[in-house]
């Protein structure tokens, strides 16, 4: 993106309407291959418009070799061609309600790779009747689901990547603004992720004297298969679109392009971060 940055030194804004700003392509702003040699496993794409597709798609063409997992059976021919489109060394099921699934997963990957340098955790579940009622009513058994599958799956990842970072790494995971303040409709979901969002800063301290570094990355509503499963989806949309100060929606690109940052030597400083990518609107009261 360097070279964009002249427009804003170059340029008076004489008026106070806001002035275009420069079309930034996403392959423009991947030209340079910052990741070349780097080994990232990717869990959780469901299909092209997945924000875990976006992520493997950029660390693709920053030079990263990826790995890609699949929920089961079903999911397979949505995930496959994906797979073939960013000639992934590595295309396995990985559900981690099953017991061992993040463990074979692994398994190949040090079988292939022999080490990892970037995990990325893209999955969250919560059983419909306890996602869609009031925290106060939710189940125990659908509260630990939720605990399992969206949090604890990532401390087992972060377990498992430990000894395949021997050289350092990067392990993101993906929550959402609902884990600190109170969004309609987000529910049980919203202390899950909270939680995630601690077990980053928790992970970061642990792992930060192995040079492994671990952020959540925080991203504005997006039109995925997993957000479908939110009431009332389409007013969030339309309200980020016009409270975010930039007025536009993020796209599973944008979320990409963070990712890929984060793993970059250009972020060698920073750990334990919740990055938001939502044009600001987390900011907005």
């Amino acid at each position: 993106m360097a070279p964009n940055l002249h427009i804003a030194t170059h340029h008076t804004c004489v008026s106070q309407d806001v002035p275009p700003r420069p079309e930034v392509s996403m392959i423009d702003a991947t030209q340079m291959p910052a990741l070349e040699g780097k080994r990232a496993l990717i869990l959780g794409i469901a299909n092209e418009h997945s924000i875990a597709y976006g992520c493997a798609r950029v660390f693709r063409r920053l030079g990263a070799e990826v790995a890609l997992t699949y929920l089961n059976e079903k999911a397979r021919p949505f995930v496959e061609p994906l797979a073939h489109e960013l000639d992934a060394r590595i295309f396995a099921p990985c559900d981690v309600e099953q017991e061992g699934a993040l463990d074979s997963v692994f398994a190949e990957v040090r079988e292939t790779w022999g080490g990892l340098d970037i995990a990325l955790h893209s999955i969250a579940f919560a059983p419909k009747d306890d996602l869609h009622g009031r925290l106060v009513d939710s189940s125990a058994a659908g509260f630990a689901l939720a605990m399992d599958v969206s949090c604890h799956s990532f401390i087992r990842m972060a377990h498992l990547a430990e000894p395949l970072m021997t050289q350092g790494g990067t392990l993101l995971a993906m929550t959402y603004q609902g884990a600190n303040k109170v969004v309609p409709n987000y529910n049980l979901m919203g202390p899950v992720k909270a939680a995630l969002e601690s077990a980053v800063r928790y992970l970061a301290y642990e792992l930060g004297p192995k040079g492994i570094r671990v952020h959540a990355i925080s991203p504005g509503p997006l039109k995925t298969r997993a957000a479908s499963g939110l009431k009332d989806f389409d007013l969030l949309l339309n309200e980020a679109a016009t409270r975010a100060p930039v007025h536009e929606l993020v796209d599973i690109d944008d979320v990409g392009m963070t990712a890929a940052f984060l793993a970059t030597p250009f972020a060698h400083r920073l750990t334990g971060m919740t990055v938001y990518v939502d044009g600001g609107l987390s900011i907005m009261a």
